[in-house]
């Protein structure tokens, strides 16, 4: 998702910020509040700021 976006952005001359890294610190125990559930979020963000400037620039 954050390689086509990305590319889709770069093509319409568009610079988006990067999108959030992975993780590293995931103990592997389902934990209340895990680092993924806070990725997730970030990159969920990350997406839907993409595709309004995306569709921005479309328009």
């Amino acid at each position: 998702m954050f390689r086509t976006l990305a590319q889709r952005a770069r093509e319409l001359g568009i610079t988006l910020r990067q999108p959030p890294p992975e993780p590293t610190t995931c103990c592997g125990r389902g934990c209340n509040g895990c680092v993924w559930e806070g990725y997730y979020a970030a990159a969920t963000f990350w997406r839907e700021d993409a595709l309004i400037a995306i569709e921005a620039a479309c328009a």
